[in-house]
Formats: C-alpha cells, structure tokens, sequence
C-alpha cells in the first residue's frame, strides 16, 4: 500500500525526513510553477506531482504549517516571517531566502520539485538560480498558466466560502445540493470580499504587474513554458507535458 508523502522535510525543516520521499516516474523533473490566482494552477501541482514523481515544495504551505508549531520548532527565519505576517507586511526577499535555504536538502531530492510560491520576484529568481548552481542543479522549466482576466473573474466571482468549516463551492461549476448551504456542515455559504469581481480585477492587474520582470527574466533563459490554463484539469494537464515534452 502506498503511503503519501507527508512533506515533512520541507514543512519542518531541521532533521524531519519524510515518510514517504517521492520516486520520479523517469528522470526527475525541477520545476516552478507560475499563474494567477483562479487559474488552477494547485489542481495543476497536484496532478503534475502524481504523473511525475516530484514534490510540490509550496511556500504558503510552509507558514501554514508553521502557525500550527510549538514556538521552540520554529527557525530564526521561519519565526521572523510570521512575524512579518501578523503585522499584515509582506516577508522580505531575505527572509524567504532564508527558509528555503534551511529546506536545502528538498532542493537535491531526487524526485525532484515544482517550485510554488517561490520565486515570486527577479531577486529571489537570481538568488534560486545560484543556490541550485552551488548544488550543481539546473530547472528544467517554469511553467506559467495563462487565462483571460475575464474567465478569471468568471471563475473566483463565482466562488462561495462556507462561514463555519470554510469548505469551498462553486455556483457553477460545483454547486452546493441546496443554494446558500454548505454541504458538509450546512453552514451559510459567502461570498469572500477579496472573490468580488472587481476586488479580483485589483487582484490580476497587481499579480500582472509584479509577475511581468520574472516572467521576462525566465523567457531570457530560456526556461519559460506557457500554458493556457482553458479547459479541464486533465486537458492542462496533458498540455502541460507535451509543453514539458514529457
């Protein structure tokens, strides 16, 4: 019986070892994963990680994880993030930097990686490119989704939040049994401030602008693969390998 890997080494860092180290299907694959909110790019991850082999090292995961840890578990940098965090300031390139360096050791998996949440600026891409250069590593691609503003809007607009246990629908695309009701509590279901339409418009014009000088930086090297992020989950899918070349 297969067990799933717990990740362990990336969200606890120090000596945690995962239960489960990923095998690559193949050759492994270092990848980072680039796309807007609303374009599916954590279904994509995960779809990607099962037919590859690799470990999806996702940052947001990691400050999860950590408000859920003994303050003594917690890194210089990993602590000094959540700091930034509660203040509601955006955790400094340094910082990041920091807690992917003690996750070093996730970076030389031989299963390999998909990079998501990090890089998320041209100086943290710089500084990834010569910390996998010490380790005579090298990404394979950064595959960026890529969808029209207004099927974005479409789709987080669309979006309702259960007020109790926070379960996710969609009045589309998966609508709840009874309108309004959660289907695992019964719950109110809500529609977040941030899933406006035209709070998500702020939203994409934001990501676009700080996203444009990375995406520019990885096209220069030759590593940039977009992918339109239409369609079903398994036709992205497959469109992403063939863009892979898989």
């Amino acid at each position: 019986m297969n067990v799933q890997n717990d990740r362990a080494a990336w969200l606890k860092a120090g000596q945690a070892q995962c239960c489960s180290p990923p095998q690559a299907q193949g050759r492994p694959y270092r990848l980072v994963l680039l796309g807007a909110p609303g374009v599916g790019k954590g279904t994509q991850a995960e779809l990607l990680c099962k037919g590859l082999g690799t470990c999806q090292l996702s940052t947001g995961d990691v400050f999860r994880a950590a408000k859920c840890l003994d303050p003594g578990e917690l890194s210089p940098a990993l602590k000094e993030a959540l700091d930034y965090m509660r203040r509601g300031e955006l955790v400094p390139d340094a910082t990041v930097l920091s807690m992917v360096r003690e996750r070093i050791r996730c970076l030389r998996c031989p299963g390999g990686f998909l990079l998501d949440g990090f890089p998320r600026t041209v100086p943290q891409a710089e500084a990834l490119e010569a910390l996998l250069a010490r380790e005579n590593l090298t990404l394979d691609g950064v595959l960026s989704y890529e969808l029209p503003i207004e099927q974005i809007v479409t789709r987080l607009s669309g979006r309702r939040t259960c007020e109790k246990c926070k379960a996710v629908f969609h009045v589309t695309t998966r609508p709840p049994k009874h309108a309004g009701v959660c289907d695992n509590c019964g719950g109110r279901l809500v529609q977040r401030e941030d899933d406006r339409p035209e709070a998500v418009r702020v939203r994409m014009e934001t990501y676009e602008k700080s996203t444009a000088p990375l995406i520019e930086f990885y096209r220069q090297r030759n590593l940039l693969v977009s992918v339109s992020a239409e369609g079903t989950p398994e036709e992205i899918y497959q469109r992403s390998l063939m863009a892979l070349k898989v």
